[in-house]
């Protein structure tokens, strides 16, 4: 290599480029192999009746063109174990590697895909057979009706007394609260809350966003959404927590009396932490029913993970919601392993080291689960599965979509794990302005 004195930067950077072309010059640095791992279903729709082949297809690229000689490992299971499904690794040929599988009974199976080598890449794709024989793992328990309308009973022996405070935002045509309103369950409603400024009485429908885990404020941009759409807006925490705080705030609480909330009480029905969750839904439409703009018939819940399990127990409490959106639902399928299948957040029901549920949780359990709700929601309904989801299984969302008593549409996303991306969440809300002028 030659070495040249540089006596400035835009000197030495015009040398640099005429030694480099002319072969004087070459760099010691070379650019890292780029590889590609993609593994898909043989059927676009990744659906399969019990009994038939799904094949997974496996394909690498190296440096954008197809590798030869790599090995790849692969593993297929229905999210437990893979004893009784495909395993093994392969070396590819420059075409794209099969793995089938087969199931003898309705489940979610997933394939699960690795580079071996000094790189480890790792990809996953899906494929459902029969989904809609998904059944529910347990009944539910012979009293949950009464269970939940003495909670109801309960409720509405507590004044709906709401407090609003004007909050300030861009848009002149509309007006927006922060609203705390009385509840049981040790805490109150807690949202914002929008409607337009000209609205008649008894002109609007209404719509209730919820939220997914985790422990922060309401979103005022919801409540606002909403209400620009001509709609009764009301966005709430899970929590019934103030709003509009400083980041510390929610990091306080989700590390002190929130930390673990999905397990507090889980041994029994009275303690369980999601008892005064689902109470909240209901005190929250009380509120929304109440507002003299409310239609007298249209009210849509919307949410994702345990914002989409609330809305299936919100269409399932209350028979006042006509339509719900429930993406990727949580809080669904607690007692899954009681059927040998996984269950679905926040795995509310511990197994022992041979797989036997915790009785007590198991039991309590029952009393929570949104598919036992869904199979007393009467409303419309959209719900979204991702067939790689570990968090919320597609096993557990199909359990309680396939009890759902409306009109119902499922958007199925064979290579989306547990998220509510740009595409669905306008489908949602379209569903939902379409389901308003169905009302009319």
């Amino acid at each position: 290599m030659i070495r040249i004195p540089l006596r400035s930067h835009v000197l030495g950077l015009f040398l640099l480029a005429l030694l480099t072309s002319a072969g004087l010059y070459t760099s010691t640095a070379q650019a890292a192999d780029t590889y590609q791992l993609t593994v898909v279903t043989d059927r676009e729709d990744a659906l399969y009746e019990v009994g038939q082949e799904a094949k997974f297809l496996i394909s690498v690229t190296k440096n954008g063109q197809p590798a030869q000689g790599l090995e790849v490992s692969y593993v297929v299971d229905d999210f437990l174990s893979g004893g009784a499904y495909p395993s093994g690794t392969l070396t590819l040929d420059g075409k794209p590697a099969v793995v089938v599988a087969k199931a003898s009974k309705p489940v979610f199976l997933r394939c699960t895909v690795t580079i071996n080598g000094e790189k480890k890449i790792t990809t996953i794709a899906g494929a459902g057979f029969a989904p809609l024989k998904i059944k529910p793992s347990l009944p539910a328990p012979k009293d949950f009706d009464k269970f939940w309308a003495d909670q109801k009973e309960q409720l509405a022996a507590v004044p709906a007394k709401a407090q609003l405070t004007a909050v300030p935002q861009n848009d002149d045509t509309i007006v927006c609260f922060d609203v705390q309103v009385d509840c049981t369950g040790g805490a109150p409603v807690s949202g914002y809350f929008g409607k337009p400024k000209a609205a008649k009485p008894k002109s609007l429908p209404a719509v209730l966003w919820v939220h997914g885990a985790g422990v922060r404020g309401s979103s005022l941009s919801n409540a606002v959404k909403g209400a620009k759409s001509g709609m009764l807006s009301m966005d709430i925490n899970a929590h019934g927590i103030a709003n509009g705080k400083p980041g510390a705030f929610y990091q306080e609480l989700s590390a002190g009396r929130l930390k673990g909330y999905p397990h507090s009480g889980n041994d029994s029905r009275d303690t369980t932490y999601f008892r005064g969750m689902f109470l909240r839904l209901v005190r929250a439409i009380d509120f929304l029913t109440a507002q003299p703009e409310w239609d007298g018939k249209t009210i849509a819940v919307i949410g994702h993970s345990q914002g989409g399990g609330q809305a299936l127990v919100a269409g399932g409490i209350d028979d006042r919601v006509t339509f719900i959106a429930s993406g990727v639902p949580a809080i669904c399928d607690h007692s899954g392993r009681a059927a040998g299948r996984i269950n679905g957040w926040p795995k509310l029901v511990p197994t022992g080291k041979d797989g036997t549920p915790a009785a007590a949780e198991l039991q309590a359990g029952r009393y929570v689960d949104a598919v036992n709700f869904a199979s007393r929601c009467k409303a419309d309904a959209i719900m979204s599965v991702g067939f790689i989801d570990r968090t919320c299984p597609p096993s557990s969302c199909y359990a309680a979509y396939n009890l759902l008593q409306g009109n119902k549409q499922v958007i199925n996303k064979p290579l989306m794990g547990h998220a509510a991306p740009a595409d669905i969440q306008t489908a949602f809300f379209d569903a939902i302005l379409k389901h308003v002028e169905d009302q009319k």
